[in-house]
């Protein structure tokens, strides 16, 4: 019998909104092959969010429309 480990993700490249202020509390993303990574501008060492696609993409949709 096999252990599966499941690949790891590449360096995730975060980014903040070309909105954002330099001195604001911001939340930075990164891609992810099935959804987004979201995590905390002001402590990114803390971790980050995963989102699915589908969950990520009600989210934008909805923003944009407000």
């Amino acid at each position: 019998m096999t252990n599966s480990v499941p690949a790891e993700l590449p360096d995730l490249l975060f980014r903040k909104s070309s909105y954002s202020q330099p001195t604001g509390n911001c939340v930075e993303i990164a891609d992810l092959p099935a959804g987004a990574a979201v995590r905390d501008s002001q402590n990114p060492t803390a971790g980050h969010l995963e989102v699915p696609g589908t969950e990520w993409s009600a989210l934008l949709a909805s923003v944009r429309t407000r």
